[in-house]
């Protein structure tokens, strides 16, 4: 039976359903039969369980001897897991997202995904862990990481959020994360893909709900987390909810979102919920993308009472600080100018389309009668970083301050440029 599932995995056809898998088992003649209730027993010290095997099989996984699944800290350290050391800036390539073309294409993926899954499935011994992307359970992303490494699932256990046993076994649309540390490092120039990652790339395909990671790319949380960011976002607004690029403040009774670039609170993190650039709002309130050191508060937060939009204008256009209409929000929220350049949303490799999230976060503004504002951390000699920055966003906050009224008409006709262009079928309501 494992050298036919094999058979097919190289043959490039697609695995049947799990349902259909089981089926395909339980009617074949050399099939053992196994009771219901062994099936469902969670048999994670034997690294043995039919219902694991089959589920990983309808990944492209074939289990060769043993599947530990969601193994204790301990159990891992027991079977090898070490602590590799951090990494940052590998290559993170992403298919799918709302930017359009993409240097690592449909084939190129599929090509990836096979050769992985012929490696993970060639390991004696590998490792499950099942997780979630948001601390809101009606509106997060179950994700399932298969591994052929302990020291992986270590790793990736702290950036994701715990979830009920069987939640991912019963998603609709769980991702997969796959991880093959031990593959060669020439597996990109196999597919015509050179991400030169000396040590791993991430590799992320937001139509197939997968991220692969090679070698030690897992030690590479920054990328995880952009990759994860992406293919997650689709799921999480089919379930209801809105997947922000923005970080989580909570002063004195309120809730703020925040939307800036990282230079002017990179040393002022400690003061935030989340560290992390990565929020959902939906209409049970406010959840974190990924868990944070930062955060020892509640899961799910209220709505946000008020929301501060960071921009960066020397040129004396735009006030310190001013209150936004919601159109005006949802404007400014396109464009995030920075001194000369726009940065739409405050993030990169969104796989949603920015004009709809636009949209959702403007009827959001609205029903809610959420506060608006924006800073501009340029209309002083020096810009504002870290502590200083903060209290300026603290001070708007806490004080009445003017409703938005820029100088000039030369920032304004930038702004309109470069949103016209990007975003023709901007609705009029939007406004500078």
């Amino acid at each position: 039976m494992r050298r036919r599932l094999v058979e097919v995995w190289r043959s490039g056809r697609c695995f049947p359903s799990s349902s259909a898998l089981l089926s395909s088992r339980r009617n074949a003649g050399s099939a053992p039969s196994v009771p219901l209730q062994q099936d469902k027993m969670k048999q994670d010290g034997r690294g043995f369980s039919y219902g694991l095997n089959w589920a990983l099989a309808g990944k492209g996984v074939i289990v060769k001897d043993k599947a530990f699944h969601n193994s204790m800290v301990s159990e891992l350290h027991q079977k090898g897991a070490t602590v590799v050391e951090s990494l940052s800036g590998l290559p993170v390539l992403v298919r799918g997202t709302s930017g359009g073309a993409s240097e690592f294409s449909k084939a190129q993926s599929s090509k990836l995904l096979k050769q992985i899954c012929s490696h993970i499935s060639s390991i004696s011994n590998i490792y499950v862990y099942d997780g979630a992307i948001g601390s809101s359970p009606k509106c997060d992303a179950k994700v399932r990481v298969i591994s052929d490494s302990p020291s992986a699932i270590l790793s990736l256990s702290s950036v994701l959020w715990k979830t009920p046993v069987r939640a991912v076994s019963h998603d609709s649309c769980p991702l997969t994360i796959y991880v093959a540390m031990s593959i060669s490092l020439s597996v990109g120039s196999n597919i015509s893909l050179d991400p030169k990652g000396h040590d791993g790339f991430i590799a992320a395909d937001v139509e197939r709900s997968s991220v692969v990671l090679t070698g030690k790319a897992f030690a590479d949380i920054v990328g995880v987390k952009e990759a994860l960011t992406a293919v997650s976002e689709p799921i999480i607004c089919a379930r209801g909810g809105l997947p922000l690029s923005a970080r989580l403040l909570v002063h004195g009774y309120n809730v703020v979102l925040l939307f800036a670039p990282e230079a002017p609170i990179v040393s002022c993190k400690d003061q935030l919920e989340s560290a992390d650039a990565g929020l959902i709002v939906s209409s049970e309130g406010t959840a974190l993308l990924f868990p944070t050191g930062y955060s020892d508060g509640p899961n799910v937060y209220k709505i946000p009472d008020a929301i501060v939009l960071a921009s960066s204008d020397s040129t004396g256009t735009l006030p310190p600080s001013s209150k936004l209409t919601p159109e005006q929000a949802a404007y400014h929220f396109l464009a995030g100018y920075q001194n000369g350049t726009f940065t739409p949303v405050f993030s990169k490799g969104s796989s949603v389309n920015p004009l709809e999230l636009a949209k959702a976060l403007l009827a959001k503004l609205k029903d809610n009668q959420i506060s608006c504002f924006l800073v501009n951390v340029s209309a002083g000699e020096k810009a504002p970083l870290g502590n200083e920055f903060m209290k300026l966003v603290q001070s708007t906050l806490s004080k009445k301050v003017l409703p938005f009224e820029p100088k000039g008409g030369y920032l304004k006709a930038k702004y309109q440029s470069f949103l016209s262009a990007k975003f023709p079928e901007k609705p009029e309501e939007f406004r500078f």
